[in-house]
């Protein structure tokens, strides 16, 4: 399986995937530190692909999304955005407004603590 075909099965199969560097309990870098931080402490139930573990991965997703940064946080197979665009959408009330739309799982009481604590 090409890694794209591994990529379009990830994002297909999962609600919610967040290609990072690292996991979701160990991130390797602050920007995917910063988006699983978000989606942990919302309770949101999401896969992680540490692209650091496959090379190939690592530059397919860039190509895949057509977005050269990882993060990349894919709700119902739709790319999102990575670090900046989610840490917006979360204190705009945008990633509550697209979770629910889709039927995702969250804590909106701690949703509405994130916005609190950068107001």
């Amino acid at each position: 399986m090409s890694a794209e075909d591994t990529i379009r099965k990830t994002v297909t199969e999962n609600a919610v995937v967040l290609f990072m560097k690292g996991t979701k309990s160990m991130p390797q870098c602050g920007f995917s530190s910063r988006v699983a931080g978000v989606l942990n402490y919302m309770g949101v139930e999401f896969a992680d692909v540490n692209v650091l573990a496959d090379e190939e991965v690592r530059q397919g997703i860039k190509e895949y999304s057509d977005w050269p940064t990882i993060p990349q946080l894919y709700v119902k197979g739709e790319f999102v955005g990575g670090c900046d665009i989610v840490t917006e959408m979360t204190i705009s009330g945008e990633l509550d407004t697209l979770f629910e739309q889709h039927g995702i799982v969250f804590d909106k009481a701690a949703a509405d603590k994130i916005r609190e604590a950068n107001a």
